[in-house]
């Protein structure tokens, strides 16, 4: 059901397909398919900006590059961030990769009984030497793609530059900061509707595959 308190086109944007073995096993989703969507993203991070959208659908062609037409296995992904936690806009894509991959940072889900079976600690690195912001790892075969960003692919409205100082500074009108807020998530919707499969603005990149023996 469409929610009347966001963006329309959050519904529009396309969906990452995830496969969860622990979710799977606990009875939380049958067989542990569960979608995805944009707005999950959101919800995380708390607001919905160019990063945010571009980690989405960067993390959503990195799964499709190292899983093709299966269904990516949430747990079995390590993610590498190329920036320092706290660097910049590194927690934009530092919340939304570990949503839809399940990894996580040394306090994340420690697994069930002494082997720690189906824990997603230790699974999110940051400071990796790559070339791309971020890159994704299969455990199970050692496979990797590294992911990069051309937010330039989709530019925001001229118009911005002028009323973003104002809303910052609160001395824009009511209607400028409406039409600041509409300009904004335009850029969004952009990305994800329009340019959602535009290799130029989501680059992929090859990672020399780690040996599993």
């Amino acid at each position: 059901m469409p929610n009347p308190s966001v963006p329309a086109f959050f519904d529009e944007a396309p969906p990452v397909l995830m496969r969860d073995p622990l979710a799977a096993l606990l009875g939380a989703a049958e067989g542990g398919v569960m979608q995805y969507r944009y707005a999950d993203a959101v919800r995380l991070a708390g607001h919905s900006c160019p990063t945010v959208a571009g980690a989405y659908l960067a993390v959503r062609g990195g799964l499709r590059a190292l899983y093709g037409d299966e269904i990516p296995e949430r747990g079995n992904i390590e993610v590498h961030m190329r920036d320092a936690r706290d660097h910049g806009a590194t927690g934009g894509g530092a919340a939304v990769a570990p949503l839809l991959t399940g990894a996580a940072a040394e306090t994340g889900f420690q697994g069930i009984g002494r082997a720690g079976k189906f824990a997603r600690r230790n699974l999110l690195f940051f400071g990796a030497p790559i070339d791309g912001l971020l890159a994704l790892r299969r455990r199970d075969s050692g496979r990797g793609v590294q992911l990069d960003l051309d937010m330039t692919r989709v530019a925001g409205d001229p118009e911005m530059a002028s009323l973003f100082p104002k809303v910052i500074a609160d001395i824009a009108s009511a209607e400028e900061a409406q039409h600041f807020a509409a300009l904004w998530q335009d850029r969004v919707r952009r990305m994800l509707i329009e340019h959602a499969d535009d290799h130029a603005l989501v680059r992929v990149s090859a990672w020399p595959a780690l040996s599993t023996q």
